[in-house]
Order: C-alpha cells, then sequence, then structure tokens
C-alpha cells in the first residue's frame, strides 16, 4: 500500500485525523515561535548568546520528560490535551508586555513552560492515540505526524518572521496563542471516551518516575530502539553543530547557504513520514530504522566533499534517514507498553533520544573551533554507520530465535483498541 492510500486511511479514523490535525495547527504556532523568539530577544538585547537561550528554554523541559509524562498516566488524556492547548493560549497572551531588555526574562519564562506543557501534551497524545486507533494505521499516524511537524517547520517560521518584521513579537505570540486555542477546539471534538484514570501504582514516586525507564530497559524490543535512536540523535546533534562551518569551509558559500540545505533536508522528513507506515508493513521495526540510520550517516560522512549537488543530496538523504528510528521507536513504544505507563514511558523514550541532540550540539559547538570539519562530518558518518550495523545484526539474530515474533507484524499489531502487547521476551 502507498504512501498517498496511508494518508487517505488515517484521515477516515476519526481519532486519528482529527489528532493530526490538532498537531498542525498547534505546530504551526510553535514553529513560529522558535525562530521568532530567538529574533525577539536579539533586537531587544543585541546578546547572541541570550538570542541562542530561547531554544534551550523550550528545549530544557525534556529532561524532565519521566515526571511531566507521568501526569498523562493519571488523568484524563483528551481532558488533558484540550486543557494544555488551553493553558498553552494563555501563557503566550502575556508575552505582549515583552517591550525591552527589562522585560526579557517574562519571555524565557513562558518558553520554558510552554515546553514542558508540550511533553506533557506530546505523552499524552502518544497513549490517547495507542488506545484509540486501530493499531495497524499506527505507524502511518506516526509518519503523518512527523511530516506534519516538518512541514511546519518549512514555512511557519518564515511566516513568524515576516509578522515580526511588520507588526512585532506580541503579534506573533497573539497568533501563536490562537492556533493553541483552535487546537484545544480541534481536539475537544475528538470521538474518545476515556476511560477513569487508575488509582497511583503501588510503589513511591521514584517507583513511579522511573516506570519508563524500567520498562524500556527490561524490553528487547524498545531497547535497542530507543537505543540507536539516542546514539542517532547524537550524530545529528554533531552534524546540526557543523552545519555552518560545513558551509563556510568545504562548501565555500555564504551563511545564508545553509537555508537552502535545511530546506532540503526539511523535505527529506517530509517525503519519509508519508511513507513511513507502508515500509512498517513491509519491513521489521529494526529493519526499517538501521535502513534509516544508514542513510542518514551516508549523508553526513558526504559533507566531506565540495560539489553543490553532492551537499543537495546529503542534505535530502538526512532529512529521509534520520526520522526512521524516531518513527520506529515511538511506534514500538505505543504498541508494547501498558495503558497504564504507557504517559511515562513515551516521554521517557522522547527524553532519551532527543537529549542527546542538544547535548552533541554543545559539545559539537566546540569541537568545531579545534577539530577540521570534514573529521567531525567522516567520524559522524562512520559511527551512524555502526550503528546501523549493530541494529540490523541485532535484527536478524531475533528473527532467528526459536518461537521469534517480529513485533510489526505480530501479535502486538493485532486489532484495533486491545491495548499494547506486553514485550516480546
Amino acid at each position: 500500500m502507498g504512501g498517498g492510500s496511508a494518508v487517505v486511511r488515517v484521515l477516515r479514523d476519526r481519532t486519528a485525523g482529527r489528532c493530526l490535525a490538532g498537531v498542525v495547527v498547534s505546530g504551526f504556532g510553535t514553529s513560529a515561535m522558535w525562530l521568532t523568539a530567538g529574533i525577539w530577544v536579539k533586537s531587544l538585547t543585541g546578546s547572541n548568546s541570550l538570542a541562542a537561550l530561547t531554544v534551550c528554554a523550550m528545549w530544557a523541559p525534556v529532561l524532565a520528560g519521566p515526571a511531566l509524562g507521568a501526569l498523562a498516566d493519571r488523568m484524563d488524556r483528551k481532558v488533558l490535551l484540550v486543557r494544555g492547548n488551553l493553558v498553552m493560549a494563555c501563557l503566550l497572551v502575556p508575552l505582549v508586555l515583552v517591550d525591552s531588555g527589562r522585560t526579557v526574562w517574562l519571555l524565557f519564562a513562558v518558553l520554558a513552560l510552554y515546553g514542558a506543557i508540550g511533553v506533557v501534551l506530546d505523552a499524552a497524545e502518544a497513549a490517547l492515540v495507542a488506545g484509540t486507533v486501530p493499531a495497524s494505521l499506527l505507524a502511518d499516524f506516526n509518519g503523518l505526524r512527523m511530516t506534519a511537524n516538518e512541514g511546519m517547520k518549512l514555512v511557519a517560521p518564515l511566516a513568524g518572521a515576516g509578522l515580526y518584521v511588520r507588526f512585532g513579537g506580541p503579534a506573533v505570540a497573539l497568533s501563536a496563542a490562537a492556533t493553541c486555542a483552535l487546537a484545544a477546539l480541534v481536539l475537544a471534538r475528538l470521538p474518545v471516551m476515556s476511560p477513569p484514570r487508575g488509582p497511583a501504582p503501588a510503589g513511591s514516586w521514584r517507583d513511579e518516575l522511573t516506570a519508563g525507564v524500567r520498562r524500556i530497559r527490561a524490553s528487547a524490543v524498545l531497547r535497542p530502539l530507543v537505543t540507536a535512536g539516542a546514539v542517532t540523535m547524537l550524530l545529528a546533534g554533531v552534524n546540526g553543530a557543523v552545519t555552518f562551518a560545513y558551509v563556510d569551509e568545504v562548501l565555500g558559500r555564504a551563511p545564508a547557504y545553509a537555508g537552502v540545505l535545511y530546506a532540503v533536508q526539511g523535505a527529506g522528513s517530509v517525503a519519509v513520514g508519508v511513507l513511513a507506515g507502508p515500509l512498517l508493513r513491509r519491513l521489521p521495526q529494526r529493519v526499517f530504522a538501521a535502513g534509516g540510520i544508514a542513510l542518514f550517516a551516508l549523508g553526513v560522512g558526504a559533507r566531506t566533499v565540495e560539489p553543490d549537488a553532492v551537499a543537495l543530496g546529503a542534505s535530502a538523504a538526512i532529512g529521509f534517514g534520520l526520522p526512521c528510528v524516531l518513527v520506529a521507536a515511538m511506534t514500538a513504544v505505543q504498541r508494547e507498553t501498558p495503558d497504564a505507563v504507557l504517559g511515562c514511558t513515551a516521554a521517557t523514550a522522547g527524553s532519551l533520544m532527543t537529549a542527546p541532540n542538544a547535548v552533541a550540539l554543545a559539545l559539537g559547538a566546540g569541537l568545531v573551533a579545534v577539530v577540521d570539519v570534514r573529521v567531525l562530518t567522516a567520524s559522524a558518518g562512520a559511527a551512524g554507520v555502526l550503528a546501523a550495523v549493530a541494529l540490523a545484526a541485532g535484527a536478524r539474530l531475533r528473527r532467528g530465535a526459536p518461537g521469534a515474533v517480529d513485533p510489526a507484524t505480530g501479535p502486538a499489531a493485532s486489532g484495533p483498541g486491545a491495548g499494547p502487547a506486553s514485550p516480546q521476551p
């Protein structure tokens, strides 16, 4: 079944289609704020460092993913999605007061809270979708969600920058607030009757917060996929950190050319999102993820040579390959995790896979000052190939084990509403 059919199947499912619509609407405002916040701070303070910290403010709450995700296991997930978006809308309104360097602190505070609520909402959405959307559509939904997010990153920052230039930062904040309110309205119409959340599990609060980590570590399905995702995002952070040095020192281009490469990379991510579902129905999860990591690694390694055609092809390969392991891992989390700890596990997996990216961005920024960019890209590419080989080798060993069942086609994907299966032994 092709990518176009996958889109139709997801959109025909009322829950999946409306969840996806909510992602598109709220994602537009989030992506617009992501770029505009840095421009806003730079214009008010003149500080490049403070401008860069706006991204950190939105990313930092990811580190608290296990704790924030646990909220999605204690509350009605539909209600949480609706109210969370309304709270985000309300948070953005006070940003109309940010008009000088003395009030920039308010912008940072709002961005941090905005990022924290986003972590909770992502966990709630993953859990709600896993429990209400047919299991056969999970990979399609996650792929299209990736397409929606990446598509918004291509158009929303430009729209936000244009709005900022014409009307200023408060106009961008109010437009982002409007998208959150609209997303809440869309999600309020989800045809979902959530069962009441059960009592808190026995044990200490520490046990509850570490439930996701323990679930991933104990699962022969989730552990290698999440580990591979973390390694890949670490390498992606190094690649991102050296992008401007690559444009300057290898391609001999102006810094603005990085925008062209990012656009091509985004287009690759949009394309793979449409194809992820059909590919995951034909390939084991590890093979699909390993193939994506290998393609990503080859793209990064190709950034050691000069021709523009290679640069554009490498960016497309990076954009196409990088999301594969993320989609495969999140789909596996939804299929393999009991509903009672699904929010915590989804948030934990997200934290484990995205935190290395932030670390590598900082590390790469320091390394690029002392190490030739070609050495960094070649090393990152080689490490990615090794990660892909290790993941694929593990898939072959697993298929060869007595009584092994491929999680992409086995009982865990047997039907809608049955709840995720237990991890394979």
